[in-house]
């Protein structure tokens, strides 16, 4: 009798103490659940194994990015209905030891323990980080994280970024539904962020993490700057350097593979720090902040652009997203945005201005899914099946988490204002204004 997918949906709502808002289709055909919900497709039963070896996100997530588990529907839908439930509740294995205390819970465990078969932990996809001994975000362990991430081909990223090959949230005058389009949006982010440290010919801008050099270009191309470029990325650097040379701007842009630590050829007039600065981790942010305001000149403009979390009650029990550290950015680490202007300022800066741009960030990302999914083929054959399960995956969820205030993005200028008090900025009724297209 087929009836494993009943079976599931019964012993699921014992684990999650609630209904369960999809409904599943399981290995033997059966399905069970709500009708016309987003269906949660139990492909085999390794998908359990990995739940019960590896509670709660990661082991999801590795079923997921193996194709043990998949979706029948709308994925925002699914997770949306999901998120409350799987995503928040028992992320790790000390939740399921405080569950483990309930009765029902303990035998809905069982009950899962019999249906997955054999017990043997299946191992991870490929796709996941392996990780090495060592201190976190050393030269080197940054370098193997930055690599991780961002060499898997420039095929790819094209094909997901689209031809402005910006990957940081693009400011949307008008959204899509409204004839605004991801090329238009990624530009207009570039000039606001030109306005903000207010670039000119003959100024010279440090743009760290410079990813495919579309900033720098823009710079260059638009404002006249000279740019010095620094990523830890072979890939990035070299689809740069091709870029400028066909921009014809070898004259006033160059692109190091560098760590930003070891840039000593300032001052510079401005340094644009676009979404590299989740990279840098807690203990190191302090010394990132210095090494920046080390190499401005008195009067010279910061402008980071970072995403940011939600403030906890306790700031001790804050934990990396497994999900996110596994196979996406390995030691990434979020702060909420006060923490990043205090260290900031800490480093010498005065901050002038916050932008939150975090609805702007729910557009990008599925723009962004929208591409992917448009030339799934195209993308499964240039990086594998499960590498693009996970960028599918972690662009939907993490636009939900922006749309939804559980993260948020910030653009904050800061100055390194020198001893007289003068921070060279308009008054705020002068300030810039939001670019348009002629």
């Amino acid at each position: 009798m087929a009836d494993a997918a009943l079976r599931l949906q019964n012993l699921f709502e014992q684990l999650l103490g609630a209904p369960l808002p999809v409904r599943i289709r399981a290995w033997d055909g059966s399905q069970a659940g709500p009708p016309g919900a987003p269906t949660l497709v139990v492909r085999n039963r390794r998908a359990l194994r990995r739940l019960l070896f590896k509670p709660g996100e990661l082991g999801l997530a590795r079923a997921w990015v193996a194709g043990d588990i998949d979706i029948d529907g709308d994925l925002y839908t699914a997770l949306g209905l999901t998120a409350g439930l799987i995503w928040e509740r028992g992320e790790d294995a000390r939740g399921l030891v405080e569950a483990l205390r309930d009765p029902e819970v303990r035998s809905a465990v069982r009950g899962l323990v019999k249906l997955a078969g054999p017990p043997l932990p299946p191992a991870p996809p490929p796709e996941e980080v392996r990780r090495a001994r060592g201190h976190l975000h050393t030269k080197r362990s940054d370098k193997r994280a930055i690599s991780h991430h961002y060499d898997v081909g420039n095929d790819f990223y094209e094909l997901v970024l689209g031809p402005s090959m910006v990957y940081s949230c693009a400011y949307w005058p008008a959204p899509p539904a409204e004839g605004g389009t991801l090329e238009d949006a990624q530009r207009d982010k570039l000039e606001l962020v030109s306005r903000k440290l207010d670039l000119s010919p003959g100024r010279r801008l440090l743009d760290v993490g410079c990813g495919w050099g579309s900033m720098a270009i823009h710079a260059a191309r638009e404002h006249g700057v000279s740019v010095v470029g620094v990523t830890l990325s072979q890939e990035q650097a070299a689809y740069a350097r091709k870029r400028v040379a066909d921009e014809g701007l070898t004259d006033r842009v160059e692109i190091h593979v560098q760590d930003y630590r070891d840039v000593a050829d300032g001052p510079y007039d401005a340094i644009s720090s676009i979404g590299m600065a989740e990279h840098v981790g807690a203990e190191r942010y302090l010394e990132y902040a210095t090494d920046l305001h080390r190499l401005l000149k008195p009067g010279g403009r910061l402008l980071n652009h970072q995403i940011a979390r939600r403030p906890q009650r306790d700031e001790s029990s804050y934990n990396v997203d497994e999900f996110i550290d596994a196979y996406v950015f390995p030691d990434g680490e979020l702060a909420p945005v006060g923490t990043t202007v205090t260290q900031l300022e800490r480093a010498g800066f005065e901050v002038r201005d916050v932008e939150s741009i975090r609805e702007h960030y729910a557009l990008t990302l599925r723009r962004w899914v929208a591409n992917l999914e448009s030339d799934w083929a195209t993308a499964v054959r240039l990086v594998s099946p499960g590498r693009a399960r996970v960028w599918q995956l972690y662009m939907a969820a993490s636009a939900l988490a922006f749309e939804r205030n559980r993260i948020g993005v910030n653009q904050v200028l800061a100055v390194k204002t020198p001893d007289s008090g003068t921070s060279g900025l308009p008054l705020r009724a002068r300030l810039w204004g939001a670019p348009g297209r002629a």
